[in-house]
């Protein structure tokens, strides 16, 4: 094996949450907070770190336990992990901003049963070593926040001509209330699949000619 296969692969393991398994492009999960959270830049940002935040953590404590947590045991044990450092970004977001903290709601305790984080436990952390976990976790993370952005970035401007409060269209530009409500995320989120999907394809055909 040549010195940079090491440094390929751990490239490839960061890499594969913001594009080939971006989980909320490619594998439609954790699209709750993504409809429900991103009807600002803001809130999209912060949901997206606090989520990064338990993924590289709760990565890197599964995979130190791997080989004591019981298999009888192991979601049971994967959840209270999770819940922990959960508890601990809730805290966060409530001590540096409580105005934020009322916006992402309950969403944020939800963190807990958000499919992404248990699916990167069972599926890579219980079976890699911490830092390959954590890697993971944290490309993982980034592909989620940076979906989120997407979303949050178009809805903000479109609904409010705003992005992170900064007023960034004209005056006479005539706002979508639409897209800082409910049905706007729908819209946003759906547009974003088409075009994933259409690059996929093109990309896809471009590599079998």
């Amino acid at each position: 094996m040549s010195a940079k296969e090491p440094e390929t692969m751990t490239l490839e393991t960061f890499t594969q949450g913001l594009w080939k398994d971006n989980p909320v492009f490619v594998m439609l999960l954790g699209l709750c907070p993504a409809l429900a959270v991103t009807n600002s830049a803001l809130n999209a940002l912060a949901m997206g770190l606090a989520t990064t935040f338990v993924l590289i953590c709760s990565g890197l404590l599964v995979s130190l336990l791997r080989n004591v947590i019981p298999k009888q045991v192991r979601i049971a044990s994967y959840i209270i992990i999770i819940a922990t450092f959960v508890t601990m970004a809730d805290y966060g977001i409530k001590a540096i901003s409580l105005e934020l903290y009322k916006a992402l709601g309950a969403f944020i305790q939800l963190i807990v049963v958000n499919c992404i984080i248990l699916g990167r436990a069972e599926a890579y952390a219980s079976k890699q070593k911490p830092l390959k976990s954590m890697i993971n976790g944290a490309g993982m993370g980034l592909g989620f926040t940076l979906a989120l952005l997407s979303l949050g970035v178009v809805r903000e401007i479109l609904g409010s001509g705003t992005v992170f409060g900064m007023q960034v269209m004209p005056d006479r530009f005539q706002t979508w209330s639409v897209f800082v409500l409910p049905p706007g995320g729908f819209f946003v989120l759906a547009c974003w699949l088409m075009l994933f999907t259409w690059i996929r394809e093109r990309k896809s055909k471009q590599e079998a000619i």
